[in-house]
């Protein structure tokens, strides 16, 4: 199973507001929070690998049934070490995975491949309109210098908050509890943009609206449609 094990079914594009955020439904939004890969930055494993291994072996290391890659990318949002997800890769997948694991490590910087098109603009649009743009983001502590050295979007926020570095991550509760607590801000005014569907689900149980990131034009529109006051797309 290539991805992400335990993602729930959700259309792209769309506000959310489920469980204990269907009371924020149709509130203004003052705060817009962002994830960080594939939502403001370019995040593909892949790019890593295409230099070393064939795309076979790049298929099965990240099926996560085959090498547990994205179990061991859990591990190291939560804040374990790669040296401690590694480890545990060999353990429980063999030395062959563990090995490509390592690599990917080492040569992290790779997989971010640019700035998602519209991301840069929208973030000062919603700056300029008087919105708090802030950042939660699951990522490895001791990588995240790779996302602040190539990507200067992410100095456009307002805050940020990153998982290895609290060793919580989402779709837990605690962390988006931790967030509005961290930014200062309240839930029934906060909207939360994400690829992963089951990050949203976490958002909806601390309260917080959620958008499941595809198209940036359609987010734009979304956002406006919701209130926002940023210019449409022509």
């Amino acid at each position: 199973m290539k991805g992400w094990p335990g993602e729930p079914d959700m259309d792209y594009d769309v506000m959310v507001a489920d469980g204990a955020a269907a009371a924020n439904a149709g509130k203004p939004i003052d705060d817009v929070i962002f994830d960080f890969g594939n939502v403001l930055i370019y995040w593909d494993p892949a790019a890593v690998l295409v230099p070393r291994y064939r795309q076979e072996t790049i298929d099965r290391f990240l099926d996560n049934d085959i090498s547990g890659f994205y179990d061991a990318n859990d591990m190291m949002d939560g804040g374990a070490t790669p040296e401690e997800a590694i480890a545990w890769m060999r353990g429980h997948a063999g030395d062959e995975w563990a090995d490509i694991l390592a690599y990917y490590v080492e040569n992290f910087r790779d997989s971010l491949t640019g700035i998602v098109p519209g991301a840069r603009v929208l973030v000062n649009d919603l700056r300029a309109a008087g919105i708090g743009v802030w950042g939660l983001s699951n990522w490895e502590a001791s990588l995240f210098h790779v996302a602040e050295e190539q990507c200067d979007i992410l100095e456009s926020l307002d805050g940020r908050l990153v998982s290895g570095f609290v060793k919580m991550r989402k779709p837990h509760r605690d962390i988006y509890q931790a967030a509005l607590e961290r930014f200062g801000i309240d839930a029934a005014g906060a909207v939360f943009i994400d690829d992963k569907a089951m990050n949203i689900v976490g958002a909806n149980q601390a309260g917080i609206r959620g958008i499941r990131f595809q198209d940036p034009a359609k987010l734009r529109a979304l956002l406006i449609a919701n209130g926002v006051d940023i210019p449409a797309v022509r």
